[in-house]
């Protein structure tokens, strides 16, 4: 079974925890700005004085709440900095972190509450608190509930103010690396959320490891920020905020999407980190406005040669006078207004989640934005590859962190062993020994294959290849990743599995769909569900699928598509908070679609 280990650079005491970079940083560089906070619509400083002042006076309130140490508290919450100072005051009382998606259902978040155990739940609104009200009866561990909008900061500085230092440090001094910090519960698109509990070695580790795999991401010559738009109850986004501030350098916060743009122009962070949607869409959007301007060839033209240029940094010879000239002309004309959407200084990226496509990689790092793809689950707290600047194999998730080692099994499935591996499943020893194996690996479900030189390249989800009815093995993430580099399309899922050919269903991006109306002088208000059988649409959308199926054999290509009425969402329950497709929910709402499409006869 091939197999690679990353030489470890970092080493980590039994004793060290999140809480110990926190006091470090306050004693040596208190004037340092960790957090950049809205204001009155604009963003203000927050130093490390101020941030572990806020940090210790939340943490005496909830232990004045009752919170003691191992003890569970939820949070319920868009990404704002009120997370990141109760996530840190959660862990200086020696308690767990139990995130939950706003998003989350009332059945949702009975089940988290109940499972873990939570005594205490700080929400965002008043209306999350109505949710949790449903389902308090069934609940009984959960004793309080308070309210971020309604001052639960405040109430709780106010009500720890008689908790000593002395209390607080007692509360923290059972905590050691293998305690647990946090339980995730995984939003997996089939069965229920089981609670991934993660350590603080495995935490912080995976912070070091992160710092020393990407240095010139974090270094103080990149002069380093970033902007949080993550729903930080994912792991990858609690990452970034404990990156922030482990390493040190200001973490800006951005909770409604509407307002990503201006808050990347204000904020001009230096890396990001993100979904591939973020990076298609930013792409589909710029290919979209520049048609509908008059200015597609031009826009065209450029896309083409930051490709080709990304494409001949790979080579021995480099890119040739007459494509470095070419790319000069169109960083003037288009390459630096793409920049500057990103806020202007963004240089790296990195894109976790999901696969990038290989074709937007190179679209990006040929316009001066290098996405660096990487690669990891709750699982493995979470990152556990990534690329890096010097060392890009695009299509692939890089090289493990130093001290990680991936292996491929027989039957193709990535497996992974190392510090940042996951505790276990709360409350769950079965699926807990059913995700290892006999040689401690983590069974991660994912396909893949490793070169010789390390780098790793996910190819599906194990339980997500279709097998045709004639027998074909489809892997449905390649050509729902070229499906939507297209403007018009928001989703795309592939279908095939038992059936007699492989199909797709696609959801159109009403953002992008405006100006395509305009162009063919419909109304622009016209909805999806008008143009499902818009024969006009429809031939559009059949190139997409066309250029789509040129990356397979003519066996595993799209026979047929059907255009759904309406987008899949996180509160219809088609995407999990993380974006992913639930396939089975998708199939069981669109299941008159799917039988049009293979009819009834061949349902099976």
């Amino acid at each position: 079974m091939p197999e690679f280990t990353s030489p470890a650079l970092v080493t980590l005491s039994d004793d060290a925890t999140l809480t110990d970079g926190v006091f470090e940083l306050v004693r040596d560089r208190p004037d340092q700005v960790v957090i950049r906070h809205k204001v009155d619509g604009e963003f203000a400083d927050m130093t490390y004085r101020e941030f572990f002042d806020r940090v210790m006076a939340t943490a005496g309130g909830l232990v004045a709440h009752g919170v003691g140490p191992g003890d569970r508290v939820a949070l319920m919450s868009r990404t704002r900095y009120e997370w990141t100072v109760l996530d840190y005051a959660i862990w200086m009382a020696g308690a767990v972190t139990v995130p939950v998606y706003e998003t989350s259902s009332a059945e949702q978040v009975e089940w988290i509450v109940t499972d873990a155990a939570v005594s205490l739940a700080v929400v965002e609104t008043p209306r999350l608190a109505e949710l949790v009200a449903e389902v308090r009866d069934r609940t009984p561990s959960l004793r309080e509930v308070l309210v971020i909008d309604d001052g639960a900061l405040e109430t709780l500085r106010a009500d720890g103010a008689a908790v000593t230092s002395e209390q607080l440090e007692a509360a923290r001094a059972g905590v050691r690396g293998d305690s647990v910090a946090t339980i995730i519960y995984t939003s997996g698109t089939t069965g229920r959320p089981k609670g991934c509990e993660l350590s603080h070695g495995a935490l912080l580790f995976d912070v070091l490891a992160a710092e020393a795999h990407l240095p010139e991401l974090f270094s103080k010559q990149s002069d380093p920020s970033t902007l949080l738009f993550l729903p930080l109850a994912h792991a990858f986004a609690r990452l970034v905020q404990n990156v922030a501030v482990q390493v040190g350098f200001p973490l800006a916060y951005s909770s409604d999407v509407s307002a990503l743009v201006e808050d990347l122009a204000r904020s001009r962070p230096s890396y990001l980190l993100a979904a591939p949607r973020i990076f298609e869409k930013v792409h589909a959007r710029a290919r979209q406005t520049a048609h509908g301007s008059g200015r597609g060839r031009i826009f065209d033209a450029a896309e083409r040669t930051a490709i080709a240029y990304s494409q001949a940094l790979d080579t021995l010879g480099g890119p040739g006078v007459g494509l470095r000239l070419r790319h000069a002309l169109f960083d003037r004309l288009v390459y630096t207004r793409l920049r500057a959407v990103l806020g202007g200084r963004v240089r790296y990226a990195v894109s976790g989640s999901a696969p990038l496509s290989e074709r937007l990689g190179h679209f990006f790092r040929g316009l001066g934005v290098v996405v660096l793809e990487g690669y990891g689950l709750t699982e493995t707290a979470p990152a556990l590859s990534a690329n890096q600047p010097g060392h890009v194999k695009m299509g692939t998730v890089g090289r493990p962190f130093g001290g990680v080692t991936v292996r491929v099994a027989d039957d193709g499935e990535v497996l992974v062993r190392g510090p940042v591996l996951f505790s276990g499943y709360h409350a769950n020893e079965t699926a807990t020994k059913e995700a290892l194996d006999t040689d401690g690996f983590f069974r991660t479900g994912d396909l893949g294959t490793l070169d010789a030189e390390g780098f790793l390249r996910i190819t599906g989800r194990k339980k997500e290849i279709l097998v045709t009815a004639g027998g074909k093995n489809v892997a449905p993430a390649p050509l729902e990743q070229r499906l939507q580099t297209h403007p018009l399309i928001s989703q795309a899922m592939v279908i095939g599995d038992r059936r007699p050919f492989v199909a797709a269903l696609l959801t159109l991006d009403e953002e992008t769909l405006e100006p395509w109306l305009t162009a063919h002088g419909r109304p622009a208000s016209t909805p999806p569900a008008e143009l499902v059988h818009d024969q006009e649409l429809l031939a559009d959308l059949q190139g997409a699928v066309d250029a789509a199926n040129t990356s397979v054999s003519h066996a595993e290509g799209i026979k047929k598509f059907a255009v759904l009425p309406v987008d899949f969402t996180v509160e219809s329950g088609e995407l999990t908070p993380s974006l992913k497709v639930r396939r089975s929910a998708v199939m069981d709402r669109f299941a008159d679609t799917v039988t049009d499409i293979y009819g009834t006869a061949a349902e099976k």
